[in-house]
């Protein structure tokens, strides 16, 4: 069973997290940490993602108007509009950047290779060219990445034991989103192999995603994976009630969905993941160069199940779903 306080990483080797009592309290200079993310929200510790990094940061000592000053920034679910947050964050020279999702990383080291750039959830980057590798990553990000391009292919693995003789899977994902598209690769080569057909749901904005949900029934998709992506993050309240409308298998990246009547999740707790993105913060304000400081993924995964929603669906949970959920709704 997973412990929901506090989600496990892979450690880089020799690095130490040191007492939160001293350094932020110690210091006379009050940091200034920028916070890049893509869906509209309001930035309070009720956030399930973004709160506890706050959270995380007073842990370790930052108190906001002492030593702290976090300048939030939203694209409020356009992405386009990342790199002119990235530049104004530059431009306020912060001193540490917190970047949430592959497209507001993206946009983030585009604006500058000198700021050092913390991730808080990014599903491969090494492959979307962020760092060079998870031990060393020798540019100006590091973080915590979420492994979900992987964990799409348990995603995978778990719709089919739920619905038998699937053929046919969507995928609602962002094309911009980068680790968007590497989750569609992996799951297109591991649902070759069990001769399951993937399709591309695609959606940008929340006006896309009627559209994508309409795409998916003309190709009579049997079930979904709905993609990690700030957009649909936004949107889970409209993706959750077309696929009640459709009556459609769905597997989602967070535990929100199936509250929301989804019959499944599974993934890290992404709001641990930012709670643990606060550590490199921690580190990088002590001197840590980014470019040392290994990369972290989680070792840990919640798996949520709406059973409510299997019996409206027709379908049986396998007992080995069931005995290896977190949470299972009744």
């Amino acid at each position: 069973m997973i412990n929901r306080r506090k989600l496990l990483f892979v450690l880089g080797a020799g690095i130490v997290l040191p007492p939160s009592t001293s350094f932020a309290q110690q210091q006379g200079k009050v940091w200034r940490v920028g916070f890049l993310a893509g869906r509209q929200l309001e930035f309070v510790d009720s956030d399930n993602y973004y709160g506890p990094f706050r959270q995380g940061m007073r842990e370790l000592g930052y108190v906001e108007g002492k030593n702290l000053s976090i300048e939030w920034r939203s694209a409020a679910g356009n992405d386009d509009r990342l790199a002119f947050l990235a530049s104004e964050l530059v431009t306020l020279k912060v001193d540490v950047i917190v970047v949430a999702g592959s497209p507001a990383t993206s946009a983030a080291q585009k604006a500058t290779h000198t700021i050092p750039i913390v991730m808080g959830n990014i599903a491969d980057p090494v492959e979307s060219g962020f760092v060079k590798t998870l031990a060393r990553p020798g540019t100006n990000v590091t973080g915590v990445s979420s492994m979900s391009a992987d964990v799409s292919i348990k995603q995978l693995e778990m719709l089919i034991n739920m619905v038998p003789q699937l053929s046919r899977v969507a995928v609602l994902m962002n094309p911009s989103n980068i680790g968007n598209v590497r989750t569609v690769e992996r799951v297109n080569a591991a649902a070759y192999k069990r001769d399951v057909h993937i399709l591309r749901a695609e959606a940008k904005t929340a006006a896309d995603i009627g559209d994508a949900f309409s795409f998916i029934r003309q190709q009579r998709a049997g079930a979904l994976i709905v993609a990690l992506d700030s957009v649909f993050t936004q949107e889970k309240s409209q993706i959750a009630a077309l696929i009640a409308k459709y009556q459609l298998p769905s597997i989602a990246p967070d535990g929100m969905y199936p509250e929301a009547g989804v019959l499944m999740s599974y993934g890290p707790s992404i709001g641990e993941q930012y709670r643990h993105a606060a550590t490199y913060v921690h580190k990088i304000l002590k001197g840590a160069n980014p470019a040392n400081l290994p990369v972290e993924q989680p070792t840990k995964f919640e798996l949520v199940i709406n059973r409510r929603t299997a019996h409206a669906l027709g379908l049986k949970v396998p007992q080995a779903l069931l005995t290896s959920a977190d949470k299972v709704i009744e």
